[in-house]
């Protein structure tokens, strides 16, 4: 294998070994949540905590984990340099909006970060060298794309990161926020088999 080769297997290494175990841990807790709202058990006060800290960890892990493979696919198109530093400082500026979630209160800022951070993971993905399948809706293939997917996840956990003070104190939110949850946990699955197929399309093709 070449090293660029190796390099595609940074980010389902990342996926498997960082955001998936999280995933399981941030539903537990969130089952767990649920139940000290609506007095079916008896829990410790940091549950509540533990469950937005872990939520925050994996919107986190699996945006850099995006910006890995992202940055992959230009380093795999040997991009210029004068092409590849506008799209180094994107990624830079999604990343450092993510982690800005954990820091800032307002609310407008909050909503501005998050949606700077999925525009940004747009923006890099919509480069020609990313791999998409189809950009068209209508396209079955637009269903299949593991990108498009992907970005879908990702803009629903900075929705849920950002709005975090907002799950603490409203009902509607905090339906929504579960109403997202199935759907995020169907995205990871699509995710998981997807991604094993653009692995072996690689393999196949290089």
């Amino acid at each position: 294998m070449t090293s660029i080769q190796w390099a595609a297997l940074l980010h389902p290494v990342a996926m498997i070994l960082f955001v998936y175990p999280l995933v399981g841990a941030t539903i537990r807790l969130g089952i767990l949540v649920r139940e000290k709202r609506l007095g079916i058990t008896v829990q410790p006060d940091l549950v509540p905590i533990e469950h937005a800290d872990h939520g925050r960890w994996l919107t986190t892990g699996a945006v850099a984990a995006v910006v890995v493979a992202l940055l992959w696919s230009f380093a795999k198109a040997e991009l210029p340099l004068a092409q590849a530093l506008p799209l180094l400082a994107v990624a830079a500026g999604c990343l450092g909006s993510v982690l800005a979630l954990g820091w800032v209160r307002r609310p407008g800022l909050r909503a501005a970060f998050a949606l700077l951070a999925w525009l940004a993971l747009l923006g890099l993905g919509l480069q020609p060298s990313v791999w998409r399948l189809s950009d068209h809706p209508w396209d079955p293939a637009f269903w299949q794309s593991h990108f498009w997917a992907g970005w879908l996840l990702c803009g629903l956990l900075l929705l849920s990161t950002a709005a975090r003070p907002e799950l603490r104190s409203s009902l509607a939110w905090r339906r929504g926020h579960m109403a997202a949850g199935l759907l995020m946990a169907l995205l990871l699955a699509v995710q998981a088999i997807s991604g094993c197929r653009d692995l072996f399309q690689i393999a196949l093709h290089g």
